[in-house]
């Protein structure tokens, strides 16, 4: 590709690789993505649009104190004069600031319905009204005093805050979560209370240690309760690398109903579970038996969370039910931790516990200092001012004869006194009123105390040891504001394996497994007499009818050379028509059903491909944990049959049989087996195992059995070519 020079100013057309173009355009996208959207900084714990929404309503003056005003109000102005996107994304980031079950403290005080825990949306802006919390006006304490940088808005009309005071931690006692281009950030909610002493013992030992400090920060505090039973050395780890996790559990108690009767009752929910969904999610597991040891699930909340959940009979212990609901729906979850923030310089950063609390104390600092600062500047100029008055009040009969006297006061007063020109404006702007002697006193004790101020202030901000001697103060303060019991407990790590298995509380009883030639399963209770009375959809019919029990496994083998593995408790009951088997695994659509078995622990089966190759595999390294089975055979599966004698007998497209020992195919749980029969052109059609004693029997082209009293004349070495069989002779089964 040929590069031309670059165009003149105000060119349209740019001639550069597209490679080159698309990077860098890229790149521009994916940093705005990050410092503008997904990220929070590290000093104020606020995403771009959660600190203007904030902002705005500050400027709305939407106090505590003050009427809550609409959120479409508020929406307006954040979307009119600071964050230029869409009103849904804006009223979403309200009301999750209002949701007291996704905000640890929330920062919006919301009226009218701002969501549940059930996953119910918030109503329409223009309905709901808002107004800040005492917590958000602690983040927002001191904007007006020059405390942070501001930048000018995306308008150039107006300006906006590029982080808030923050008056406590409040990136890690509220959270956040997101996802940019390339990275993400997931940080749970802490308590505010073990945060603050958390940074008063910084203040005090800057060596700390993130050890010392997860003793008294013990791990997450979210709020919605629940258990976290990662254990202490993950929860450390996560504070020492910033990366991580936390398991979280229901709270759970049992409910005793007497005579031996009783319930589960789930009080709290791990955090982010909508409970309408959780609901649901067990009924499933109920009506697919896929929980075998819950009977029932029924929702009694009202304004508390009340979920009962009824055991399959009395004999199972709660604990083993609980263990088992655990790990099959959201009752548990684990909460990732990635600390990614961005730090003072907007650069992306995975910090830990320390660095965290570290880089909240640096931004408090800063703004004490920068509010101490502006207060001296202003301290400064009302004492200049005070100054010229003391020099009236000493010279007060000749300052009112020149005010009344002379054509021009201020000039004369400047000269005589040595006034400057804002000291004699404020002098001239005096009321005469306030020249009493009783105002006299009064200069002189707001002159004395505003001194003693200066002098104090200018103390703090020449020593980094009184500075955090009064940061301590004030989040000793805050402390109390925000101080509350911890919702989530921290428990030990939970070991189940202790437990009994799940399968072992299944009651065994007698079923017939039926498969239907188009792939439909069922279980019929105790055992099919006369298949022929089996109804099916119309245009299908009986392929497999396997006696078994609910208790067992079956192994479900596919002409892909797959096995798969399903429990007999969770098939569909044999009173419809059941449910198609490949809802139930991962059966590929051009793969075909070859048998159906129950599992026999210790037992073995011959797998053969069509293309005559075979071995034996250990029926206990076939079963599959996952939907996609176990990939057992490569090649084309002909046949999975369970050994059941000492001999094999094959036959091959070109009606040539073989027969030889068992003994001669080796064992092995996968791979693609060894020769059994050789053959100019085809493949193998059948094969079979017996036992010499008994012989083999085939079938003719009718259907009809015959006896093979003669079999032995077929005998021979495993992969010989084999002779002609019988005549009629075209399968084993």
């Amino acid at each position: 590709m040929t590069l031309h020079s670059p165009p003149p100013e105000g060119g349209r057309i740019v001639d550069e690789p597209m490679a080159e173009a698309l990077s860098r355009r890229y790149l521009a996208y994916a940093l705005s993505t990050i410092t503008n959207r997904a990220l929070p900084d590290v000093r104020d714990g606020f995403k771009p649009v959660h600190r203007r929404i904030l902002y705005a309503m500050y400027q709305m003056r939407l106090n505590p104190q003050a009427a809550a005003r609409k959120c479409a109000k508020v929406v307006g102005e954040v979307m009119g004069g600071y964050h230029p996107h869409g009103d849904a994304s804006i009223y979403e980031a309200l009301v999750r600031l209002a949701q007291d079950f996704a905000q640890r403290y929330p920062l919006v005080d919301g009226q009218g319905n701002f969501g549940n825990i059930d996953g119910d949306s918030a109503a329409a802006m223009r309905y709901t009204e808002c107004k800040l919390t005492p917590a958000a006006m602690l983040l927002l304490d001191g904007i007006d005093q020059d405390s942070v940088d501001f930048r000018a808005t995306y308008d150039d009309q107006d300006e906006e805050p590029i982080v808030l005071p923050g008056g406590f931690p409040n990136l890690l006692a509220n959270g956040s979560s997101g996802i940019a281009v390339g990275m993400a950030t997931s940080i749970p909610p802490h308590n505010a209370g073990e945060l603050i002493d958390a940074c008063l013992v910084l203040l005090e030992k800057p060596e700390t240690t993130t050890e010392e400090l997860a003793a008294i920060v013990p791990g997450p505090d979210f709020p919605t309760g629940g258990v976290a039973v990662e254990g202490h050395a993950s929860i450390l780890d996560a504070y020492e690398t910033g990366r991580g996790g936390v398991r979280l559990r229901a709270r759970w108690e049992t409910e005793d109903l007497g005579r031996g009767v009783w319930r589960i009752v789930v009080t709290e929910m791990p955090y982010q579970v909508q409970k309408s969904r959780l609901i649901e999610a067990l009924a499933d597991l109920i009506e697919n038996k896929k929980a075998p040891l819950l009977g029932d699930v029924r929702d009694e909340s009202a304004e508390d969370i009340r979920l009962i959940l009824e055991p399959k009979n009395r004999t199972i212990e709660p604990e083993i039910l609980m263990e088992s609901l655990f790990k099959l729906s959201d009752l548990e979850i684990r909460f990732p931790i990635n600390m990614n923030v961005l730090d003072a310089t907007g650069t992306p950063r995975v910090l830990g516990l320390k660095a965290c609390l570290q880089a909240f104390l640096d931004h408090r600092r800063e703004v004490l200092v920068r509010r101490g600062r502006w207060r001296v500047e202003r301290i400064e100029k009302r004492l200049h001012l005070l100054e010229g008055l003391r020099l009236v009040f000493l010279n007060l009969d000749e300052v009112i004869r020149i005010v009344r006297e002379e054509e021009q006061p201020k000039a004369i007063l400047i000269a005589r006194f040595g006034l400057t020109e804002i000291q004699a404006d404020f002098v001239l702007d005096t009321r005469l009123r306030q020249l009493a002697r009783l105002e006299e006193m009064t200069i002189e004790k707001e002159f004395k105390e505003l001194s003693e101020e200066l002098a104090g202030l200018n103390a703090m901000i020449a020593s980094p040891a009184k500075q955090a001697r009064l940061m301590a103060v004030g989040l000793e303060d805050v402390r109390k504001a925000l101080l509350s019991p911890r919702r989530t407990t921290i428990a030990g790590a939970v070991d189940a394996s202790s437990y009994a298995p799940v399968e072992a509380f299944i009651p065994r009883e007698a079923i017939t497994v039926i498969l239907s030639e188009r792939g439909w399963i069922r279980a019929a209770k105790g055992k099919v007499e006369d298949p022929s009375e089996l109804k099916f959809k119309e245009g299908d019919s009986l392929a497999f009818l396997v006696p078994t029990f609910t208790t067992d496994k079956l192994l479900v083998a596919a002409s892909d050379g797959r096995i798969f593995t399903i429990g007999a408790d969770k098939l569909a009951s044999g009173r419809g028509h059941g449910e198609p088997l490949r809802l139930m695994i991962d059966l590929d659509e051009k793969a075909d059903i070859i048998n159906v078995l129950a599992h026999q622990p210790g037992g073995k089966l011959l797998v053969t491909s069509k293309a005559g190759y075979g071995f034996i595999a250990p029926e206990d390294e076939l079963l599959a944990q996952k939907r996609g089975g176990k990939q057992v055979l490569n090649g084309d599966m002909l046949a999975a049959l369970r050994v059941t004698g000492d001999h094999v007998a094959t036959i091959g497209e070109n009606i040539k049989a073989l027969i030889f020992p068992l003994a001669e195919l080796p064992e092995m749980g996968r791979g693609k087996g060894v020769k059994l029969q050789s053959f100019k052109q085809g493949g193998l059609v059948d094969v079979a195992v017996f036992n010499a004693e008994t012989g083999p029997e085939w079938a003719d082209g009718g259907g009809r059995r015959r006896n093979w009293p003669d079999w032995k004349d077929w005998l021979g070495k495993r992969a010989g070519a084999g002779r002609q069989g019988p005549r009629g002779m075209r399968k084993f089964r």
